[in-house]
């Protein structure tokens, strides 16, 4: 059976507040060398397919940039392959109510494919996934729709956007949306698979009825009407959830952690990303460097501790950064002292300046700025 992808670029944009200020969420670049698109996206060439749309609304020229001609991913930009559904390319204005008006505005991309099967995700959830896998027991459970869940996640405290509640056969008997549910829920992960037709269908016939949000007024309501047979596939690996500022910043840390790393890239689900040409990291005299991801480019003659270091840092002597994300092309200037921050790229930290947070509210500075 095959299958095509739909990612939703933008889904989460608004919770991640300036880290998503000039860019699309699916663009933020993510672990030293990746961006969150790559993760989706890989995970859709591995399991086979050669068909995907991009829901994008705005901010979206760091994506089309980064994706290029997609061959990274052994992809085809064009009709029928890996297509931009941007809001200028349908015709829409861009201010969709949920992805069931997303969808709708894409509808003729939908309509024209020839694959039985659309596998849904956002670009909020991070992990590396064989799509082929769920299809199959998605086909053998004969259920119209299935939700990719992870267990773990819900704590009482992080709001879901669709909760899970299994009763002791296994079986869906309870859901909510927007829910801060307790650990017996499993959480969504963004990702469904279903037919096409019948995702067509949902869509004409909830729109027509001012209803645009795919989890609250599609799989909850009708579920709750009896009108649709649900089922999960609970994944097993890692799966990171990049829904804020603070999950952003714990997620790129969390891959300091060997175990993190080796679930997120292993072998037969590799992750791609856009090929840079750029020189090996120089670590000079001064460097000490204990616990940290290095990208390639950076200058180091400083102190780093427990941080993901994109390509490009410039961290100087006597400057001293801990439990840090420092993305691309940062300088970080003599004496400087950064402690749990995020520094988007092309920021510029002045000599002796101090910046503090906490592991739960980590300082964020915007891309370009200087400190």
């Amino acid at each position: 059976m095959k299958m095509m992808g739909i990612i939703f670029a933008n889904i989460y944009d608004s919770s991640l507040g300036q880290l998503t200020n000039k860019r699309t969420m699916a663009s933020l670049p993510f672990g030293g060398r990746y961006r969150q698109i790559d993760f989706c996206l890989s995970n859709m060439a591995n399991s086979g397919m050669d068909h995907i749309g991009i829901i994008t609304r705005f901010n979206y020229q760091s994506l089309m940039n980064h994706i290029g001609s997609a061959q990274e991913w052994d992809l085809e930009l064009g009709e029928g392959k890996l297509e931009f559904l941007t809001p200028f390319s349908m015709g829409h204005n861009g201010s969709y109510r949920g992805k069931l008006d997303a969808l709708n505005s894409a509808m003729i991309f939908l309509q024209l494919a020839t694959e039985e099967y659309v596998v849904l995700a956002d670009s909020g959830v991070l992990c590396a996934i064989d799509y082929r896998k769920v299809l199959d027991e998605h086909i053998a459970s004969g259920r119209d729709v299935t939700v990719i869940t992870k267990a773990g996640i819900s704590n009482g405290e992080k709001q879901l956007d669709l909760a899970v509640l299994l009763d002791e056969e296994g079986k869906v008997k309870d859901m909510a949306v927007d829910y801060a549910a307790d650990e017996r829920y499993l959480a969504s992960m963004g990702a469904f698979i279903m037919k096409r037709e019948k995702l067509i269908e949902a869509v004409r016939e909830s729109v027509a009825r001012s209803l645009y949000h795919l989890e609250r007024d599609f799989i909850l309501r009708s579920f709750y009407k009896g009108e649709l047979n649900v089922g999960v596939y609970q994944f097993q690996n890692v799966a990171l959830f990049n829904e804020s500022p603070e999950e952003y910043y714990q997620s790129n840390l969390a891959l300091l952690d060997s175990k993190v790393r080796h679930s997120l890239f292993r072998s037969g689900n590799t992750i791609y990303t856009k090929v840079r040409n750029e020189v090996p990291a120089n670590f000079g005299e001064n460097a000490q460097i204990d616990n940290c991801i290095v990208g390639d480019g950076c200058v180091l003659d400083g102190k780093a501790e427990h941080s993901v270091l994109f390509r490009g840092v410039d961290l100087h002597k006597g400057a001293s950064v801990k439990d840090c994300v420092i993305m691309q092309d940062a300088v970080i200037e003599e004496g400087a002292e950064l402690e749990y921050c995020v520094l988007d790229k092309l920021v510029h930290v002045t000599k002796g300046a101090k910046l503090r947070g906490m592991p739960n509210h980590p300082v964020i500075v915007e891309r370009g700025e200087t400190v």
